[in-house]
């Protein structure tokens, strides 16, 4: 299976990587809005190219991974490029998961390619464990938990207020919070009761702390509802101790049967991950192969987690799954 990769970020290197533990994929080209002369790939045999080419590896290329932002390269790339290969993208704007698709949805059936959008671990392996506790548990709660790990929004967001050098921003579950579902309580939790913000900040020489914190701890819609901890460290300290990109979080339902709905039970799925970008670009190889599949067996048009088998996701056969995973 050849793979190219549009953008080669934090999720671009990881895609790469990932080729390399997948003996069926094969890395062919790097697309990027840089100079290609000044981007250096771990793949010899692959080549880097300006996204202008593109168009000439219509039929070079079996899945095209996209490993742009949510926020404004993917709405425009996936719809415009799955006309041309089968994609995925790991679009993660929850709100505008449908549009999107509709969107992809409409480009894809109109060059006969397939393309699976929100590729990940949320949306992605969390939306799916969310989609099977609710069809087995229908009476019950759903929960959710990030973390501990790095925000890579909130981050930016905290180095765009003025006397900020650089930033790191952890989401941590509340551990009372998180232990009350896990005991079958089903609590009634409002968002400062899910999760606690910490920042780790770096200062521009004669910033003002206090203004900085305040400007943190009132931000709208990223800190102002969450009990907020900021840290003023050196460019050293965040260097050595909060360079990685760890996250993870729990999915779970909490849910009863029985005639008397006297029987509770909770489901509960977990991940804790040394790399966010790391371990997703893992998920979209996987489901690259998935794509690849499909197309082969002449499907088209835009899908979720949500339709595809799991056996698509791997290189074993059926017959190989059924004798060692069954």
């Amino acid at each position: 299976m050849k793979i190219g990769i549009l953008g080669y970020g934090n999720l671009g290197r990881g895609v790469e990587s990932a080729i390399r533990q997948n003996p069926d994929t094969e890395l062919v080209a790097v697309f990027t809005r840089r100079n290609p002369e000044n981007l250096k790939i771990q793949t010899p045999s692959a080549k880097v190219l300006n996204v202008n080419e593109i168009e000439n590896w219509k039929d070079k290329i079996d899945v095209l991974i996209l490993c742009g932002g949510s926020a404004t390269d993917l709405p425009e790339q996936t719809p415009k490029y799955a006309k041309m290969f089968n994609c995925i993208d790991s679009f993660d704007t929850h709100a505008n998961i449908p549009a999107h698709f509709e969107n992809v949805d409409k480009s894809a059936k109109e060059g006969k390619k397939v393309a699976i959008i929100s590729v990940g671990w949320d949306p992605g392996l969390f939306s799916l464990n969310r989609m099977y506790a609710n069809a087995i548990l229908p009476d019950g709660n759903d929960y959710t938990f990030w973390g501990r790990g790095v925000s890579q929004g909130h981050s930016d967001a905290i180095r765009r207020i003025k006397g900020v050098k650089d930033a790191k921003q952890y989401t941590v579950p509340v551990e009372k919070s998180l232990q009350s579902v896990k005991n079958g309580e089903n609590p009634e939790l409002t968002t400062r009761q899910k999760h606690t913000r910490e920042c780790f900040v770096v200062l521009e020489d004669g910033a003002d702390a206090k203004q900085v914190e305040h400007e943190i701890v009132t931000m709208p819609n990223y800190f102002s509802d969450y009990d907020t901890t900021v840290h003023f460290i050196t460019e050293e300290e965040l260097k050595k101790n909060h360079s990685g990109i760890p996250h993870g979080g729990f999915v779970l339902r909490s849910g009863v049967t029985g005639f008397n709905k006297d029987e509770k039970h909770i489901i509960e799925y977990s991940l804790k991950l040394d790399s966010n970008p790391g371990f997703t670009s893992s998920v979209l190889v996987a489901y690259a192969r998935a794509a690849y599949r499909l197309y082969k067996e002449g499907s088209f048009g835009c899908k979720t987690v949500f339709d595809i088998a799991p056996a698509y996701l791997s290189p074993k056969s059926a017959e190989e799954l059924r004798k060692t995973m069954l």
